[in-house]
């Protein structure tokens, strides 16, 4: 079983959203992670390569930013089932691809400017996680 922790959540929900806020302000863009991790790869080698970068290490620096400032190591939720992981991963991209967008560009930043289409995308993202963790746990014996 997962632990709910609300303050850690918020905290980090909350860092989401400014985050999106502050590239939308700066840069126009919305924060979609699927699009800026996907256009660190040519043809899109142009002037925004360095924010995009900037944007990627933030993901990966701030888990080593929560170990600095608490002294304990990150909890590691991640399957460690490599075929699994890789099959994951593939889907996950094409369902960003054929959705045009992930959780965070519709989730966050569609559903924030009102959009239908991210409403209608991030209700299929997340019933499709309710049925996959449904599965996963009480058909499959995990």
């Amino acid at each position: 079983m997962t632990e709910f922790t609300p303050f850690a959540s918020l905290l980090g929900g909350a860092m989401i959203g400014l985050a999106a806020v502050l590239l939308m302000a700066w840069e126009g863009r919305i924060a979609g992670i699927s699009m800026i991790a996907g256009r660190l790869l040519p043809p899109y080698l142009d002037g925004a390569l360095v924010s995009r970068l900037g944007f990627v290490a933030g993901l990966i620096a701030a888990p080593l930013a929560v170990m600095l400032a608490t002294g304990a190591p990150v909890a590691q939720t991640v399957s460690s089932n490599l075929p699994l992981m890789a099959v994951a991963g593939l889907l996950v991209g094409f369902g960003a691809v054929c959705g045009s967008g992930c959780t965070s560009g519709h989730g966050v930043c569609g559903l924030a400017r009102l959009s239908v289409r991210s409403l209608v995308a991030t209700l299929t993202f997340m019933l499709t996680a309710f049925v996959t963790v449904f599965v996963v746990r009480h058909m499959m014996g995990a």
